[in-house]
């Protein structure tokens, strides 16, 4: 006597694979007694979940669970793939708006002059006002090690002069043959309109 095939398992069940490439459960997916519906043409409530699929049914749209860690889970009935769509072209547009800071390096000697000092402190401001942060560094070589005092006053001159466009993160280290200190912008102020 031969047996039916048994549906496969884990990993090899196309159903379970598709739930697992899916942000959110839809339809069949939900397993819960009842959902709150939230959207357009429906009375916003608690419903059991047999009604909320006939309801999506009956507008031949998907059931979709947006808030799945409410009590109950929040459900909407739309169109997925067009949800779906309307979430990656809104993603699209924060990424791009949303520019990535960038670290820019700025680098002295014990020795730098004033106006070498003039020229790299305009640099970091035009950074740090582009949103950027800035990471200010003396390099020692050979015996202009002795006077790490210098390279310390040297950064402190800097934050002081950078104290309107940034905020100095943490006082002047040393790392190996360098003394380090990385300022980050400071948060724009709104202006309020009248």
């Amino acid at each position: 006597m031969a047996f039916p095939p048994r549906p496969p398992r884990g990993n090899f069940n196309p159903r379970f694979r598709k739930e697992q490439q899916q942000e959110h459960r839809t339809n069949q997916m939900i397993r819960v007694p009842e959902v709150r519906l939230v959207g357009e043409n429906i009375e916003v409530g608690v419903y059991s979940i047999q009604d909320a699929l006939r309801m999506s049914q009956e507008q031949g749209l998907d059931l979709v669970e947006i808030s799945p860690n409410a009590v109950p889970p929040v459900c909407k009935i739309i169109d997925y793939n067009k949800f779906l769509y309307e979430k990656k072209k809104k993603d699209k547009e924060m990424k791009a708006k949303s520019k990535a800071s960038e670290v820019k390096e700025i680098r002295f000697t014990p020795n730098t002059d004033d106006h070498d000092f003039d020229f790299k402190a305009k640099h970091a401001e035009k950074f740090l006002k582009d949103g950027d942060k800035v990471k200010a560094y003396v390099q020692f070589k050979g015996r202009a090690i002795q006077f790490k005092e210098r390279g310390e006053l040297l950064l402190l001159k800097f934050a002081e002069r950078l104290n309107e466009v940034g905020v100095l993160e943490g006082m002047p280290k040393m790392e190996g043959k360098r003394m380090l200190a990385i300022w980050a912008p400071k948060p724009q102020k709104k202006k309020v309109k009248e």
